[in-house]
């Protein structure tokens, strides 16, 4: 997969304001912009995540169904993690896999990374296919605020409900997923 463009930093001209929240920084900066253009932005400063694609040797793909308090449901979602300090991408990935999913994985394939809101925030999410999985016969404890129920779904029942709207699917999972039929060749 292509790495990300290099970036055009704008010039920081004042930070008015910031706040962190758990593993989150928002800020509100005074930049100026490569064109020139001056003004103040918002930004939500991210350390960075992994989510990975899990598929089973039969072919059924591991997907979550996961609460989401800031729009109040449960969406299909892949596991996915928050980076934590000193973790590689990979690294945090294969734990989320474990913790979240309850599987191990010994196959795992880079998928490339994404930016999923550009617009706010600059997070970046790297994104994993995960193969020749085991079940763990003990999940290791998550996060606590985490309420997810794990799904094992054909990849045309998956397709069926990205494309029905019946269930809300998150952006970064719709991204990994089409990526990932790539590299299976689906």
């Amino acid at each position: 997969m292509a790495p990300l463009p290099p970036p055009e930093p704008s010039r920081l001209l004042e930070t008015t304001a910031s706040h962190d929240v758990r593993k989150l920084r928002f800020e509100v900066n005074r930049l100026a912009l490569p064109m020139g253009v001056e003004g103040t932005f918002g930004v939500i400063r991210h350390p960075g995540a992994s989510l990975a694609v899990p598929v089973l040797d039969d072919g059924r793909v591991v997907v979550l169904r996961q609460y989401r308090f800031a729009v109040a449901t449960r969406l299909l979602e892949f596991p996915a993690g928050t980076l934590d300090p000193g973790e590689t991408p990979l690294s945090t990935m294969r734990r989320e896999l474990q913790e979240e999913a309850g599987y191990r994985a010994e196959r795992w394939d880079e998928l490339g990374a994404m930016l999923p809101c550009p617009g706010y925030s600059d997070e970046v999410i790297h994104l994993f296919l995960a193969r020749e999985l085991t079940l763990l016969e003990e999940r290791p404890p998550g996060d606590d605020d985490e309420d997810m129920e794990v799904l094992l779904m054909e990849p045309g029942e998956l397709d069926a409900a990205l494309a029905s709207g019946d269930e809300a699917l998150d952006g970064k999972s719709v991204t990994a997923w089409f990526r990932a039929r790539q590299v299976l060749g689906l």
